[in-house]
């Protein structure tokens, strides 16, 4: 089965990605992790991609869709995939389409992972990380668990951030959900309960 999902930032769409990864073998293929991975390994692409960065300009979605091209050829997509973080807007979901048909692949649906805004801004806000390890945890933590050390909140975080991140999404990528919706290939699902609970209805949706 080949996956878009869809979701505002902090909906919980990267949680459910690794549950439908762990029990079906689905490829999780991030466009934000293709991109560090290419820069690591020095790849041409990657090269180009770290020129824009460091020059702090976004990457062109050619070069986005170049890697994305190239990860799709990868063996382990035969058993099928989930993409997160592209399409961003309806622009690159023609394109992606364009694409895999010419890969003879296609989409079988759109997972839309549904929460309130107010929900993700209170959850997103909680979130605190370790300055020395990287760990994640919440408000209520003032040492890390696994390090000891300090725990503080990134900037990503913050009420302000958060809210300007989701009128983006709003304005940009929403839109996307009306795309999918008139290919009939919509799956939503409510992300505001336990993602356990969340993942029983992600199946159910997707027909798995």
């Amino acid at each position: 089965m080949n996956i878009v999902l869809l979701g505002a930032p902090g909906a919980g769409k990267g949680t459910q990605a690794q549950k439908l990864t762990a029990e079906f073998g689905f490829a999780h293929i991030s466009t934000g992790d293709l991109l560090r991975g290419a820069i690591a390994a020095g790849s041409p692409l990657g090269l180009e991609a770290k020129g824009y960065m460091d020059a702090g300009q976004l990457v062109p979605d050619e070069l986005v869709l170049s890697l994305l091209k190239e990860r799709l050829g990868a063996d382990d997509v035969g058993r099928g995939f989930i993409l997160d973080g592209y399409p961003r807007n309806t622009a690159q979901a023609v394109t992606l389409d364009a694409v895999l048909r010419d890969m003879g692949k296609s989409l079988d649906a759109a997972l839309l992972v549904a929460v309130d805004p107010a929900v993700i801004v209170d959850r997103l806000s909680r979130r605190r990380a370790c300055r020395e390890c990287g760990f994640t945890g919440v408000d209520s933590m003032h040492a890390c668990p696994r390090c000891g050390g300090e725990m503080y909140q990134r900037d990503d975080d913050k009420p302000a951030t958060i809210e300007a991140r989701l009128d983006t999404y709003a304005t940009k990528t929403a839109p996307l959900i009306e795309y999918f919706k008139g290919q009939d290939k919509l799956a939503e699902v409510d992300g505001q309960g336990d993602p356990d609970e969340v993942y029983v209805h992600v199946k159910e949706v997707l027909g798995l």
